[in-house]
């Protein structure tokens, strides 16, 4: 069924059946699963999520940057029926098939670099956190991991400690991973700094406090995600990137929100030209099912030992089907091309607004990456004002997200394929709630 490209609110949000689906949420899911918006979705598509009331709300969300494709993208979902019906599972490491190897081939010609690379296939992004790190320490022979302020990186045992902001995150569930090391980050709007001088900051940092030679690798967001959709100044991540290479470190980038297509390249390096020695990939990679992957330099994700690397469910066929459909949407459809145009109608407006509301203290991003962080009249972060334009938000009948290490930014995640008028309109919605403060 086609989703119309519409927003239609026929009851309140949520409306009765929804509240009546999260009453049984209540008895039945455990408590700490947390939800944004208590909308139950039935049919989504384009830009528009259809819930169990009939509303149609407009999704800045994309299921938090993982439909760049939209929801139930033809070609994703012919190649899933046409799998699911074949077989649904075997192990690609007890009797292999032809699916895994294709999205292998796949990331390791579309990933950043012409040098001879590796893949393995993963369930989640922490997951693929978690083996890019196993995969450095393997090669470099060290322990050390650096890691930045406003990073996130998942919510497994290392990812956490790797991971910059406490609640929700990691609040009461340490003792965490030993040998992860925080470091400064670019952060323009709050330091100040260019690029080079904010590079030899975190330098400086690494050397001091950890020393160049215990180092396995540096992780690192292209733009930082959760933590706010900080974008770096120019010239930043070369410098780190070259500080790793000149000292055997193995430069991680963490584009598990930024790829495929999000940032208007097919992945966020690139703007810079950075290649990557891994690069850590999930959430838009199979349009909605869980997959997840480290592609790299082939010495160095041939370290490990054979055997070292997989997992029962890595790599399902079913998810490499939806990944293969995900791509090859990706591609002929040029979606970086659309995240650019959608780039284009975003910041002018924001900036707009921003000009109007001293809130708004800063409109960032790049491509379908956007966010702007909220502040109070000194400058200082407001969280507080940021979950009310949300909530009032989601009233209008619209997904927006917040983010932040202070909890003070929303960000904008459209669908790639999210139609222009849909978009204004959302923007609309936005300024209204704005205004009306």
């Amino acid at each position: 069924m086609t989703v119309t490209q519409e927003r239609k609110l026929v009851t309140e949000i949520p409306g009765p059946r929804s509240v009546e689906l999260l009453g049984r949420v209540r008895r039945s899911v455990a408590r700490g699963v947390g939800i944004t918006l208590p909308v139950f979705v039935t049919e989504a598509g384009g830009g528009i999520l259809v819930d169990a009331d009939g509303n149609q709300l407009i999704d800045l969300g994309s299921g938090i940057a993982v439909v760049n494709v939209g929801n139930a993208a033809p070609a994703v979902v012919q190649a899933v029926q046409e799998q699911v019906a074949r077989f649904t599972h075997t192990c690609f490491m007890v009797t292999p098939y032809q699916g895994y190897l294709e999205v292998c081939e796949a990331l390791n010609r579309i990933t950043p670099g012409d040098h001879e690379k590796r893949s393995v296939l993963l369930n989640s992004g922490a997951e693929a956190v978690e083996n890019a790190v196993k995969i450095a320490r393997a090669h470099t022979k060290r322990d050390a991991v650096v890691v930045f302020d406003h990073g996130y990186h998942g919510r497994t045992n290392l990812t956490m400690a790797m991971t910059s902001k406490n609640m929700p995150y990691k609040d009461g569930f340490g003792p965490f991973a030993p040998e992860v090391y925080r470091v400064p980050t670019s952060y323009p709007y709050r330091d100040g700094l260019s690029g080079p001088e904010a590079a030899a900051r975190s330098v400086a940092s690494i050397e001091k406090y950890v020393g160049a030679s215990n180092v396995a690798c540096v992780v690192i967001e292209p733009i930082h995600g959760e933590g706010g959709f900080v974008v770096p100044a120019e010239e930043f991540l070369p410098a780190v990137a070259e500080w790793c290479r000149d000292n055997g470190v193995v430069f991680v980038a963490d584009e598990i929100q930024t790829g495929f297509g999000r940032t208007g390249d097919l992945f966020a390096c690139t703007h810079e030209g950075v290649v990557p020695d891994l690069i850590t990939l999930a959430k838009g990679i199979a349009g909605g099912l869980p997959l997840a992957a480290v592609t790299g330099r082939a010495e160095i994700m041939d370290a490990p030992h054979v055997s070292g690397l997989g997992g029962t469910y890595g790599g399902n066929p079913v998810a490499c089907a939806a990944a293969l459909g995900a791509i090859a949407t990706i591609e002929t459809e040029d979606l970086p091309a659309r995240a650019r145009d959608i780039g284009d109608i975003m910041l002018p407006a924001l900036r707009e607004l921003a000009a109007r509301h001293p809130v708004i203290g800063d409109v960032r991003g790049r491509g379908a990456m956007i966010a702007i962080e909220l502040v109070d009249g000194s400058g200082a972060p407001d969280a507080a004002a940021t979950a009310a334009i949300a909530k009032a938000c989601h009233a209008e009948g619209m997904v927006v997200l917040t983010a932040g290490t202070d909890g003070n930014v929303l960000r904008f995640l459209p669908p790639l394929v999210m139609p222009p008028d849909l978009l204004r309109e959302a923007l609309g919605l936005l300024a209204k709630v704005i205004d009306a403060r």
